[in-house]
């Protein structure tokens, strides 16, 4: 990708994680600071967005996936919504060609009922475009809530019980996962938040059950590549045991 920033010198990691999630949060409080208009810190936003993945390339991170906009973010007031959607149109058109010419996946996990029909168009061409791409699966969830994703999948499996295509003791938790959203990407090992707040807010509850979760106070649009480099430090530093006692 492009470069927007001065590139940090290149450091040496002994571990790395596989997927990185990240709930961007703060863009409202930094444009709040700076005086300006919400949607002005989402537009910031978006350049930090490029500064994630450039840096996840950087690093061989495979899968990247981003908090775009929750399912309750639709709850917002209707001009920041409508602002958010013109962006994320802006974004799938401008973007896109860039995407597929570095070899991202381009992906989209969430309830796209909400979504009009224009963007959802935009969506599905943006991912045939760039499905067979393999340096760095990007995944964005839009309207998109941890609680209806669990609810959504219990459901397509009490309807093959109910059809008679599986028996409740068949029911795993490996199956459970083939239902959800993400069924072929490996669940992220390191969940970083942005902007001090410490909190999931409905993003990828069954996915990060053992994910490593690192807070930082930097709000979104100020994120950089040193933060998202002390974030992988930290990572490197944790002794992960899934539940289990290391002798």
């Amino acid at each position: 990708m492009t470069n927007i920033v001065q590139s940090e010198p290149e450091r040496s990691f002994t571990v790395t994680p596989r997927h990185v999630a990240i709930i961007m949060d703060g863009n409202g409080r930094w444009a709040e600071a700076q005086n300006l208009p919400r949607i002005e810190g989402h537009r910031n936003g978006a350049k930090s967005v490029r500064v994630a993945i450039q840096t996840a390339i950087k690093y061989s991170i495979r899968y990247l996936t981003l908090y775009g906009f929750s399912s309750e973010n639709w709850s917002r007031p209707h001009d920041e919504v409508a602002d958010l959607m013109g962006l994320l149109q802006r974004y799938l058109k401008s973007e896109i060609t860039e995407l597929h010419q570095n070899g991202i996946r381009l992906r989209i996990i969430g309830n796209r009922d909400d979504l009009s029909s224009d963007i959802v168009m935009l969506i599905e061409d943006s991912e045939n475009k760039t499905v067979e791409n393999k340096k760095l699966d990007l995944i964005i969830a839009l309207s998109y809530g941890g609680r209806n994703e669990i609810t959504e999948a219990a459901k397509r499996l009490a309807e093959k019980v109910k059809n008679g295509i599986i028996h409740p003791n068949q029911i795993s938790e490996k199956l459970f996962a083939r239902q959800l959203y993400t069924p072929d990407i490996p669940d992220p090992d390191l969940l970083i938040r942005t902007s001090g707040e410490k909190r999931l807010s409905n993003f990828l509850l069954w996915q990060i059950a053992y994910s490593e979760l690192v807070f930082i106070d930097t709000l979104w649009p100020d994120f950089s590549e040193s933060d998202f480099l002390s974030a992988l430090a930290e990572f490197e530093g944790r002794e992960r045991r899934y539940g289990a006692v290391n002798s």
